[in-house]
């Protein structure tokens, strides 16, 4: 049994911190001790390529890299319906063939989504792809600086205030064409830590997200001090759409999804072929 807190990165966003709060703050018995460290996905996505922290939040994009050293936990990320990543133009139903296209990581599941709508509607392809923090894309489509910006997070509910144009909802194209929920972020932890310890993990995970269901004001001073100077309102839509079902237990539908979307991106030499095995846990 591990007895020193176990390092784990995740993000500050809402819907994070409203998950892990009760587990971080040492209000769920027989948890795994842990000691936090706040980094965004694309960070969190190299650390675990780099096979840094015993447990991470990070893109499903990246778990073809990284399972061989990591499982994939059946719960506590992020999939769900109508929370896909958007596509965003200054001008309303511009065509982005050969257009450059800001993105928030070439590791993300964004990316992946964005491939694969982009393949199936854009024979021609699009341009350049330029790599930005994600909080940078929207003023830089804005300004002119790219033609498109792919954008995740709280966005979904910001981009009017810059006068920008939802061109395509990743999501909408990715349940249309496949009827499945939408893989976003999962949580990995080293398979060294033993069977014992990523059962605890996973059971800690599932008492931490419940009981924020069942208190939620009980998590909003951790939400709030990491969410960036965020409006509460938007950081109680930021978890309504992002913490979910699927966030206590993975199930049958997110398992599909994942491998779903996993198995389309390595038929699209987008990222290496899973193993029959990859996503079993322990």
């Amino acid at each position: 049994m591990t007895t020193e807190p176990l390092q784990i990165a995740y993000s500050p966003c809402p819907n994070d911190t409203f998950v892990f709060d009760a587990v971080a703050h040492g209000r769920v018995p027989g948890a795994p001790a842990l000691d936090v460290t706040f980094a965004d996905i694309d960070i969190t996505n190299g650390m675990a390529e780099r096979g840094e922290f015993d447990v991470l939040k990070v893109s499903y994009a990246v778990l073809p890299y990284v399972l061989d050293e990591y499982a994939l936990l059946p719960c506590g990320g992020a999939l769900g319906r109508g929370c896909g990543p958007l596509v965003l133009t200054r001008e309303a139903g511009a065509d982005l063939t050969g257009r450059t296209v800001a993105v928030p990581s070439e590791r993300s599941t964004a990316y992946l989504l964005f491939r694969l709508w982009a393949a199936d509607t854009l024979p021609e392809g699009v341009g350049e792809i330029v790599v930005m923090p994600f909080h940078e894309i929207m003023p830089a489509v804005r300004d002119g600086k790219v033609d498109a910006g792919l954008v995740i997070h709280e966005a979904r509910f910001t981009y009017q205030e810059y006068g920008l144009h939802k061109l395509a909802d990743m999501g909408e194209h990715w349940e249309r064409t496949t009827g499945l929920p939408i893989p976003l972020g999962a949580i990995i932890a080293k398979r060294s830590l033993g069977a014992e310890t990523l059962e605890r993990l996973a059971d800690a995970f599932r008492t931490s997200v419940r009981a924020a269901w069942d208190d939620p004001e009980a998590s909003r001073g951790y939400v709030m001090e990491h969410a960036q100077e965020m409006d509460p309102a938007v950081a109680d839509q930021h978890i309504g759409l992002y913490v979910n079902e699927f966030t206590a237990d993975l199930g049958e539908d997110g398992y599909a999804a994942i491998r779903g979307l996993l198995t389309r991106a390595a038929a699209e030499g987008l990222v290496p072929a899973l193993g029959p095995d990859a996503l079993a846990f322990p």
